[in-house]
């Protein structure tokens, strides 16, 4: 593990590139994609004061913007058209891509890496800003 894992003490957090990790071990996760995941983390951002919780951007594909959430945080809520949820709901399992928080990563980047094992977007502000934004 590298010293700014310890340093923030976030196991699941690979110390290169990017893994893949199961949803709803260590957190769920919402996507939404392109320049709407990307104005939707504008949102939250700003809703925040520039500490939304961690959300990871893809560079190429859809353009994904993942939201990490507590676990078991997003199966019981109705999302927007738009938002894809990754959790361990019955019926199907989501895996979700991290990337390390140094080094080369592409085609994944932290947009807001977290800070804390626990600490993650939280549900009903993302849920909200989802809804004003993707109606």
């Amino acid at each position: 593990m590298n010293t700014d894992n310890r340093r923030v003490d976030v196991d699941w957090i690979p110390v290169s590139g990017f893994r893949l990790r199961k949803a709803g071990v260590h957190f769920d996760a919402v996507r939404v994609d392109g320049d709407d995941g990307r104005r939707l983390a504008d949102l939250l951002d700003r809703m925040t004061g520039g500490d939304p919780g961690p959300i990871v951007t893809e560079a190429n594909g859809c353009r994904g913007v993942y939201f990490l959430l507590p676990a078991a945080s997003t199966a019981h809520r109705s999302w927007p058209r738009g938002v894809t949820r990754y959790n361990s709901g019955a019926g199907g399992v989501g895996y979700v891509p991290v990337p390390a928080l140094d080094g080369p990563t592409w085609p994944l980047a932290w947009r807001v890496p977290p800070v804390a094992n626990d600490r993650f977007v939280h549900p009903l502000l993302l849920c909200t800003a989802a809804c004003e934004l993707l109606g």
